[in-house]
């Protein structure tokens, strides 16, 4: 006599911090995500990198007229060749990083690197005329803005603002009155152009933080509209499926029990039409769990409830189902990999088993989820498999893809168990919608 299925089950909890564990590999849509985010910070930062070479053409033109004209080379104390091979220098280094500055490794770097010797060139500039009085000393704001819009980061900002006290340190500098600025003069100079840099700096980095918001706000709206087309889809592909090929089903079963009725007489008959609606039978349960499963409706204990079941009364396999534990969700993968396992272990089982009793003990622990179905039959011998006979493999491989392993015992005339462990993986929803 066959014992029903019995359940131990409570209600489901959370799952357990085990279970948070991203998947071995990561998600591919965090990963295309994280793709082109990276690919729309180096758009951003090749624009900006343009931006800034076109200020620096601006400031080449003016150093190129501090050379030529006779006032401006006397205010900036330029003679001789020297400033034409540093305004020859200043041009190739801006050339060289605007040629670099779409590339992925060295753009960056060589942005950086020419910036100080630009910043060099300046503090050069600055101790030759004047100091902190210098006509040149303005620029050096410029460059405050360059690193913060090219480098968002504090240690970044370092270089320019250093000029800032190094203009007063350069030495005893001379205008071209020859009277030194007097030191409180010097530090009121000084600090009007520190509180600018700092006013520069925050509107920099507190437009760059609004964009970074921004853009992350897109990115969750897409990937939110992306999950939302998807439920649309599964919604209306389970509302097909139910309505047409469920009904299709539901139209062959009821045909076979008509035609039971018909062929009681012919016993061969009568047993092939049985053996249709079995078939008709367990397709429209397929349909329903198919449709379960694109609603996001699929609760893993009871549907092995229902499996159970469902082989006892059409198989008369006399099978116990235990749950021991606090049942808890999981990736939708893995539970459909717990239930294609058991439902392939009782297909077995029917077919060549022959069994006086099925155990089935399913075990929901911190860490994992075990499952072993455990039967009486006539057994195998797992080293002789037959040919073209890929149950066995496709359990396997099942076991490995939702990040666990199975385990086969089996000998002839003694049985079959069954053993699987699932390491749990977080279960990813989609909000639900009807369309």
């Amino acid at each position: 006599m066959s014992t029903p299925p019995q359940s131990s089950s409570t209600t489901p909890s959370s799952p357990p911090a085990a279970a948070t564990a991203r998947p071995p590999g990561g998600d591919k849509a965090v990963l295309r995500i994280g793709a082109r985010e990276a690919q729309r910070l180096k758009e951003r930062f090749v624009t900006r990198a343009t931006a800034v070479f076109y200020a620096r053409c601006a400031l080449l033109a003016l150093g190129l007229g501090s050379v030529l004209l006779p006032s401006w080379q006397g205010a900036f104390a330029l003679h001789g060749a020297g400033p034409w091979v540093v305004l020859a220098l200043a041009t190739m280094s801006a050339l060289v990083c605007q040629s670099f500055a779409a590339h992925p490794v060295q753009g960056r770097r060589v942005m950086f690197v020419t910036l100080l010797l630009d910043l060099s060139i300046l503090f050069l500039l600055v101790a030759r005329s004047g100091g902190v009085s210098s006509p040149a000393m303005p620029a050096q704001l410029l460059f405050t803005i360059f690193f913060a819009l090219l480098f968002p980061n504090p240690v970044a900002i370092v270089p320019p603002l250093l000029l800032l006290p190094a203009s007063i340190l350069v030495g005893p500098l001379r205008l071209a009155t020859g009277a030194l600025p007097p030191l409180s003069e010097q530090v009121l100079q000084l600090a009007w152009l520190a509180a600018l840099n700092g006013v520069a700096v925050y509107v920099m980095v507190y437009l760059t933080s609004r964009e970074e918001k921004q853009t992350r706000e897109i990115l969750e709206l897409e990937r939110s509209l992306g999950r939302l087309a998807l439920v649309e889809e599964r919604n209306r592909l389970a509302r097909d499926i139910h309505d047409g090929l469920g009904a299709s089903l539901s139209g062959v079963i009821i045909q076979a029990e008509y035609l039971m009725t018909l062929t009681k007489k012919d016993l061969d008959l009568h047993s092939e039409v049985k053996e249709l609606k079995t078939g008709a039978e367990e397709a429209i349960d397929e349909v329903r769990r198919a449709v379960s499963m694109w609603r996001d409706d699929f609760q893993l204990v009871p549907q092995l409830e229902n499996m159970c079941m469902t082989y006892t009364a059409r198989h008369k396999l006399p099978i116990e189902l235990v749950v021991s534990g606090a049942p808890f969700e999981c990736a939708e993968e893995q539970e459909l990999t717990l239930f294609r396992i058991l439902q392939e272990c009782l297909t077995n089982i029917a077919k060549h088993a022959a069994p006086s009793k099925v155990r089935v003990d399913v075990r929901f622990e911190p860490v994992r989820i075990g499952m072993d179905i455990v039967d009486d039959g006539r057994g195998f011998d797992v080293t002789k498999t037959p040919r073209n006979h890929y149950g066995l493999i496709n359990m396997r491989e099942r076991a490995r893809k939702a990040n666990g392993e199975v385990q086969i015992d089996s000998s002839p005339g003694k049985g079959t168990a069954v053993r699987l462990v699932v390491r749990p993986l977080p279960r990813t929803r989609a909000a639900t919608t009807e369309a």
